[in-house]
Parts: C-alpha cells; sequence; structure tokens
C-alpha cells in the first residue's frame, strides 16, 4: 500500500501539478501555533508539512532555522510532547507530515520506540540529514517493519554516491540545490540542472529541491527541474516577524499562497 506521500504525488502528477512543502520547527514558538500552521498551511493548498524536531547542534541548518530550534527548546520542547502534538493534530488532518530529525536524536529515544511513535502518531516519513550512507542501509533495513518513507538526501557533492543512496530511500528524494547550510540564496549552483538529471536517471520516485528556495522568482526559476519544492527558511522568517508583531499565521499563510501561485503551471 502506497504512503500519504506516495499517493500525494501520485495525485498531483494526474493534475500536471509540482509539490510545495514548507517546513516549520515544532514548538516555535509553541505547539500549538504548530498545530494551527499546519493546518492552515493545509488549507492554503500545500502538499506535505516538513516537521523540524528542535536539536541543539542543527549541522545541516542555518542560522534561522537554529534560531527557531532555540527557541523551541527554551520552551522545553521535546520528542514525546512533538509526538502528542501530532497525534492531535491528525484529529483534524490527513495531510502527509514528515520529520527532519537529526540521528542522534532518533537514537537516544530508542530507534524502535521513536519508529513505533511515528506510525502510531501519523508521521509518514523521515529526512535524517546526518546520516552516513553506511548507517543509513541498517536503518532502511530496519524500517521495512514499519510504514514510514525513508527520504534520501543527496547533494551536488554526492556525485558517484547518488545511484547508492537514492535506492535506500523511498517517498521521494530530497535533492539539496548548492553546498552549505539551509538559508536563503539569490543563486544556485550552475551545475543544477546537470545534478538534476543524474538523479532521475538513477531514481524511481519523486524529486523534490529544497535549501535556499525564498521567492515567488526562485520557485519559478526551479520548478520546472523536480517534482517539488522544499521552502524553508524563509517561512521560518515569516515566523519570527510575526512572533514580534503578533502575526504569525497571517506572514505565513500570506507568503506560502504566493509561492504556490508562482508553482503553478502557466
Amino acid at each position: 500500500m502506497k504512503s500519504r506521500i506516495g499517493r500525494k504525488f501520485e495525485d498531483l502528477k494526474r493534475c500536471n501539478e509540482k509539490a510545495l512543502i514548507p517546513y516549520i520547527t515544532c514548538g516555535d514558538p509553541d505547539m500549538q501555533t504548530t498545530i494551527r500552521l499546519v493546518l492552515g498551511l493545509e488549507k492554503v493548498g500545500v502538499a506535505i508539512v516538513e516537521l523540524g524536531i528542535p536539536y541543539s547542534d542543527p549541522l545541516a541548518d542555518g542560522p534561522v532555522i537554529q534560531r527557531a530550534s532555540q527557541r523551541a527548546l527554551r520552551n522545553h520542547i521535546n520528542i514525546d510532547n512533538i509526538f502528542d502534538m501530532i497525534s492531535k493534530l491528525r484529529e483534524q488532518s490527513e495531510i502527509p507530515l514528515i520529520f527532519l530529525v537529526y540521528y542522534n536524536s532518533v537514537f537516544r529515544y530508542g530507534i524502535d520506540r521513536f519508529l513505533e511513535n511515528c506510525v502510531k502518531n501519523g508521521i509518514d516519513g523521515l529526512v535524517i540529514p546526518d546520516l552516513p550512507l553506511e548507517e543509513r542501509q541498517c536503518l532502511y533495513e530496519q524500517m521495512n517493519a514499519y510504514p514510514l518513507d525513508l527520504i534520501p538526501m543527496v547533494a551536488p557533492t554526492s556525485e558517484e554516491r547518488i545511484k547508492e543512496i537514492v535506492q535506500m530511500g523511498s517517498g521521494f528524494v530530497y535533492c539539496i540545490s548548492s553546498k552549505g547550510v539551509t538559508g536563503a540564496r539569490s543563486s544556485f549552483d550552475d551545475n543544477l540542472i546537470s545534478f538534476m538529471e543524474k538523479v532521475k536517471k538513477y531514481s524511481t520516485i519523486p524529486t523534490v529541491i529544497g535549501f535556499g528556495i525564498s521567492s515567488e522568482e526562485a520557485v519559478k526559476k526551479l520548478k520546472g527541474l523536480s517534482d517539488g519544492l522544499i521552502v524553508g527558511s524563509s517561512i521560518i522568517e515569516k515566523i519570527e516577524a510575526g512572533i514580534q508583531k503578533g502575526k504569525i499565521e497571517e506572514n505565513v499563510f500570506e507568503f506560502t499562497k504566493q509561492l504556490q501561485e508562482a508553482l503553478k503551471n502557466e
């Protein structure tokens, strides 16, 4: 049986549409806001929501998402109350949800316990940015017992390992647009087109581009290269501005609507 993620991409393909996947950090600034943001993003029409589990040393994340993690951690957000939040969210929504989580968090929580709670509470997939290829194989095999997608991440620097990486994953391939950490960019790697062609050559699942997508212009530029786009830091910036002015949801939803419009086929 296809996962929610797989079914969503099939639906989008039938309608000749692309996936917009916003990223938000769980508990930034609090759990109730996270729930309202996910429900509102679903109404705006996003395909999937990526939820970051706050972590004290997020190596793949730039300063914007690091600040979001710090705000959440100051509120004593932990994995157990995140699962509680997901359970409440699932009472109101069937939108595909994926966790971005660092492997140390999973390991310390207990791998089987973590996977069981993902399934129990309604998480559909995992993105683990610091999971080496060798350990990925072990986790991929372990996850065969769970209806969860282990979403592979590839970057232009992956080179000859791309084939091996994408074959150990499901849901979609998370394609990193350029070198470095997350954060808004005004330009992208000159080799992005050839990189995406190489990924598609080896992948049997949809491809999605992330890192640095921050504007309608970037969406229009990149939407033809993949099946979807992930937007993270720019969403978090809207949350930050909204915290100060009391307009978190208004900021996020207005911005996301603009991105959705830019993603439509012309």
